[in-house]
């Protein structure tokens, strides 16, 4: 049905209607068609109008309500779905909202392709942050990230022990609160300010840790900027390398040349010394000249001993030593030493005793190097014991540990408690008793070497003033 068609319908129907309700019934409207015959075509008109009328306002009900309730089923269940219209009037209508199904079918197209993509963006930036934090904390040096508001954004275990905070609800915590390093903090804030994103900066900086009792630690602190998407400064790494032990070994390698220096230069200038008075001619008889002879033989032998040992001790530590380990019996390496020793015991009135295993126990160990262990811990002994004194050699097999155990008891001078510590440390010389023998102090520092480096042992000190010291050494039991 058109539009104008209806619209005829619609007046004729109301026109209908309003005749209808002015009639007083029925029966006057039939008298007055028949007085008048136009009355009569008019009558039938309006009676044929009022019926289209409620009729078509009937049909339009009846339409509207069919696209309500399709229109309630649609908002009801969620899904967009199309409309049809059963009468013509209302396809306009139908079809705008067909439009915007059609457009809010496309519009929830393109968003969930959009979250797609963003959902995936989410796992591959969360698997590259993941990525990022398990290098982080893989590091050794300890790490810091900050934002351009001078935050922390991350952290590792190695920088929160060197700074002394919890890794957990840290992050977005100004690095103010979380380092009492003002050092530090003023280091990250230069960086960070400066805007350089091309290059970095390297300093040397001793950092103290809150409540530690020790002493500060070195590190080499190197910074740079992080970059945002327009290449523009977006905060600060800054990496702390610890560089304390590293200066500890530089250290303890120039005062290892100072001290081979100086015990080099003793035993050349007794050498030197001698070798002039004998150019001058001051030695005019034999006996003299024997005595000199005697005084540039022994500081030569001294000197080889010192050079031996220094190279020695540098192989072990290198591992370019050539070990030849075989089980052994160390009941007839001690034997052997101390048949060596004996002459020197001897000449000062020592007692030596033996306290010793059967043969049977048996370790895997180098003859040779051991051998040259337990010589020079006799070799002590004898120079720190007074004359009449005694030296005891006693081993003890633990079957259960399987482990047997050296003990070199004397009745000497004895180790003071404060350089107990440090008696197996390279040249190192009790003051006390460096009168009562010469030496280089690399002798015990060898002796530790061969039992803990090379056999992988266990060495020990035991001592009392005046009353004697016990050196000892462990090892295992062959199988």
């Amino acid at each position: 049905m058109r539009r104008g068609q209806l619209l005829i319908i619609l007046a004729i129907a109301l026109v209908g209607a309003g005749v209808a309700c002015a009639a007083p019934n029925w029966r006057e409207l039939s008298a007055l068609a028949q007085r008048s015959p136009a009355v009569t075509v008019g009558a039938i008109l309006l009676l044929l109008g009022a019926t289209s009328g409620l009729f078509a306002v009937t049909v339009l009900r009846r339409a509207a309500r069919e696209l309500h309730e399709k229109l309630k089923t649609v908002a009801g269940s969620g899904k967009l779905e199309y409309v049809d219209a059963t009468d013509r009037s209302l396809v306009p209508l139908a079809s705008g909202i067909n439009e915007l199904v059609d457009f809010a079918d496309r519009a929830v197209t393109d968003a969930a392709m959009r979250l797609k993509e963003l959902e995936i963006q989410l796992k591959v930036a969360t698997a590259q942050r993941h990525h990022a934090q398990a290098i982080l904390y893989s590091i050794s040096d300890a790490v810091l990230v900050t934002d351009p508001f001078d935050e922390l954004v991350l952290a590792n275990e190695s920088a929160a022990r060197t700074f002394d905070f919890d890794l957990a609800g840290v992050s977005r915590t100004p690095i103010e609160k979380l380092i009492k390093d003002e050092r530090m903090v003023t280091l990250i804030r230069e960086m960070r300010q400066s805007g350089s994103t091309s290059g970095r900066r390297i300093v040397e900086h001793a950092i103290r840790a809150p409540g530690s009792a020790g002493g500060a630690r070195a590190f080499k602190i190197t910074l740079s900027c992080v970059q945002d998407q327009n290449h523009d400064a977006a905060g600060v790494v800054a990496v702390l390398h610890d560089m304390t032990k590293e200066k500890e070994v530089a250290e303890m390698k120039n005062d290892f040349v100072s001290s081979v220096s100086h015990e080099l230069r003793t035993p050349l200038a007794s050498i030197k010394a001698y070798v002039e008075m004998l150019i001058d001619g001051e030695a005019d008889d034999d006996k003299t000249k024997r005595e000199f002879y005697e005084v540039i033989q022994n500081e030569a032998n001294r000197l080889s001993r010192l050079i031996d040992n220094i190279l020695n001790i540098s192989r072990i530590e290198s591992g370019l030593v050539k070990i030849n380990k075989q089980p052994q019996s160390l009941m007839v390496i001690l034997k052997e030493a101390l048949e060596v020793i004996a002459p020197q015991a001897r000449l000062k009135d020592i007692t030596l005793e033996e306290r010793l295993t059967p043969a049977i126990y048996q370790t895997t160990a180098d003859k040779d190097m051991l051998y040259q262990a337990v010589l020079n811990l006799l070799s002590n002994s004898v120079k720190y014991t007074p004359e009449g004194g005694t030296i005891t050699v006693q081993t003890v097999v633990d079957e259960t540990k399987r482990k047997v155990t050296t003990r070199i008891s004397d009745t000497g001078v004895g180790i003071p408690p404060k350089d107990l510590p440090f008696v197996f440390d390279k040249f190192y010389r009790c003051e006390a008793n460096s009168r009562m023998a010469k030496g280089t102090g690399l002798g015990l520092s060898l002796v530790k070497h061969i039992v803990e480096t090379v056999h992988h042992g266990r060495i020990f000190v035991e001592s009392h003033v005046g009353k004697g010291s016990t050196f000892g050494f462990e090892l295992d039991l062959c199988e």
